[in-house]
Parts: C-alpha cells; structure tokens; sequence
C-alpha cells in the first residue's frame, strides 16, 4: 500500500530536511541540483511566479522517495500556459525523482497528479536521462497512469567519464588538440607563474562551511571580464538578473558541501575560473570564464588542471553542460542526450491548441 503526501511550501518542507537528504544519499548519480538546499536557494529568488508541488511517497508506512514537481507559467505565441514539471529550470541538465526507488516514486507520485485537481494545462518531465540512469521508467510511469507522452529530444549534453586513469584518459584524446593544449600550458608558465587553486569545503556538519567570498568574488570579477560579462542577455555569476540567486546559492552550497570552485592564477592575478557544483564525485560545471587581458588560453589550461585533478580525487563524472558542443567533445568521453516527456491536458483548450499547433510545425516540444 502507498501512501503520497503533497507538500507546497517549503516552510513545510524544512521538518522532512532530514528524510530529504537521507534518500538524496540513496540516489543513484544524485547531483546538488536535487538537494534541499539547492531548491531553498532557488526558491528564494524565482518561487513567487510558480507552485511548488512535492510529492513523498511511502510504501508500508515508509518513506521511499521523493518527486519534486512545480507549476510554471511559461509564455507561448497562444499566450501563458501552467506546466508542470521539475523545478530544475535550466540550470542543471538532468533530473529525476530523488531515492533508492525511482520507478515506484515516479508510479505513485503521477498517479496522485492524474487523480488531484488539476492545476497544469501541460505536464512535462523535463531533463531525463532516458538512455542512462532513468532506463525508461518516465515513460512507462506516464503509460501506467493514462499519462502517456511521446518522448522527445531535450539538449545534448558533453560529460567525462572519469575511469580509469588521467594518463589513459589524456592519450585517448586527439593527438594534435593535446599537443596544442600542451604548448598552451607552456606558453602561459614562460609568461608568469601560474597557481592552480581549488576550492572543495565539506560543509557545515564538518565544521568547514566557509564560503570563501574572496574566492567566489574572483570568479564574479573574470566573469564581467570576459565576453559573456558584455551580453545583455547573458546569466553568467556577474548579471544583475541572476547574480543575487548565485550568491544564495553559493552560501547554501558551502554550507552542503556542494561548492566546487576552480581559479587558475597568473603571476598572482586571476586569470580563468570554472566555477562547479558537486555531489559525491558528480560534477557540474556551473559557469567558466577567463580574463583574454591577463593570459590567452587560460580557460583551457584551467579545464586541463581541473579534469586532471578530479582524476586524482576520485571523482566519476564532470558534466559539461549542453552549450559550445565543439569544444566540449574534445573533452568529452560521451555526448549524452536528455529528453522530455510532454502530456497536453485534453481538457485544456489552449493546451490542444499549442499541441496541433508543434504537432504542424514539427516541433521538438
């Protein structure tokens, strides 16, 4: 017998932060975008325009997972339309229900969405990893519930595996691309000493919670340095649309123990940054930038540094990130592809309307 409760606060959701973290801790290739922390970081700054909908599902009186869900206006050329999906928002490139047993949550979780009022007008599980940890069970969750949805290509997404060893990995990249990047590394030490700083806390249960704003600071400044800090759109550490949301995040993320910062120094000035997220030896590059005035190919001899680095850790992935495909696949072990799963209410006019609609076009939504 299964039980679901339905949490939409998350004043809520500060009683259950143990049970949360407990089965994060059970997740197979979990990441710090599905941490409590993470959500209460993100929430502060972006939540006003959405409604949260976490589902707990318990078997036999037993917590078993947890299905993190939220209802956003998104607009579309046939005006604003509610979809309901994982709060993820971009940010991070998959997603999934949190514990040891994803099929049954994701059963369980969307049969509650199929059985309570509805408040969406198009149902989307965004970001799964479907020829990876997901395996499917999306899709089957929605055709066992009368949920049913194609499924559909998300983004594409650059990732190193990190097995075996950095020599084994290095010399199976392209000769003449590691030799290029080498002579990098060379030009850039003639032209001052460089000094390779990163920055892992454990966290606040360990007593190293400091988020080392000095650190983070340098990062912020590369970034308005760099070529993404001019764009008017752009959500690089430095925007003012984005920058108060990075700055919560990165205090949250300290005190989890999910911050992942990486500078590269020339003759003591920064020079690049790549600033990370990270749960249990999974990687994600947040943000990256480099300052073209102090070293020219700095950002690469960073990167370089980084993956080499992690190797020696221990860590298992560093995740990319979908953009700049063309110079991530020479790092790259895989291109992984994520993918969504959209279900228009078919008692939603406008939601039919908007499915004729990218039906017409061919559209990947």
């Amino acid at each position: 017998m299964t039980r679901v409760t339905e949490i939409n606060s998350l004043e809520e959701l500060a009683g259950r932060r143990l049970l949360w973290d407990l089965l994060l801790s059970q997740t197979r290739e979990a990441t710090f975008f599905q941490s409590l922390d993470w959500l209460w970081a993100y929430w502060r700054h972006h939540g006003e325009r959405q409604r949260l909908r976490v589902l707990i599902v318990e078997a036999t009186d037993r917590p078993i997972g947890i299905l993190p869900l939220t209802v956003i206006s998104e607009p579309t050329r046939l005006g604003a339309i509610r979809v309901l999906t994982y709060p993820l928002d971009g940010w991070g490139t998959f997603f999934g229900p949190i514990g040891p047993n994803p099929a049954a949550t994701l059963v369980s979780g969307l049969r509650h969405i199929h059985e309570t009022p509805q408040d969406w007008d198009l149902l989307d599980l965004r970001w799964v990893d479907a020829k990876g940890i997901d395996a499917g069970r999306a899709a089957a969750a929605l055709r066992s519930v009368d949920l049913a949805a194609a499924q559909k290509p998300w983004q594409e997404v650059a990732q190193i595996e990190l097995t075996g060893d950095w020599n084994a990995y290095w010399l199976g990249r392209d000769p003449d691309w590691r030799r290029e990047v080498e002579r990098t590394g060379r030009r850039l030490a003639e032209r001052g000493e460089l000094n390779y700083i990163r920055y892992r806390p454990e966290g606040d249960r360990c007593g190293d919670g400091d988020p080392r704003w000095d650190l983070y600071d340098a990062c912020e400044r590369l970034a308005r340095r760099s070529w993404q800090g001019s764009a008017a759109d752009g959500t690089t550490l430095s925007h003012d649309s984005v920058r108060a949301y990075l700055r919560d995040a990165h205090a949250a993320a300290a005190a989890a123990g999910g911050v992942d910062l990486n500078l590269l120094l020339s003759d003591g000035q920064p020079a690049a940054f790549a600033y990370n997220y990270h749960y249990r030896g999974n990687i994600y590059g947040l943000r990256a930038g480099y300052d073209p005035a102090v070293a020219g190919g700095s950002g690469t001899a960073l990167l370089r540094q980084m993956v080499e680095d992690s190797f020696r850790r221990g860590d298992y992935r560093i995740d990319l990130g979908p953009d700049a495909l063309d110079y991530k696949r020479r790092w790259a072990t895989r291109v992984q592809p994520s993918f969504h799963y959209p279900h228009y209410a078919p008692t939603r006019f406008k939601a039919q309307a908007l499915r004729a609609k990218r039906w017409l076009i061919g559209s990947r939504f």
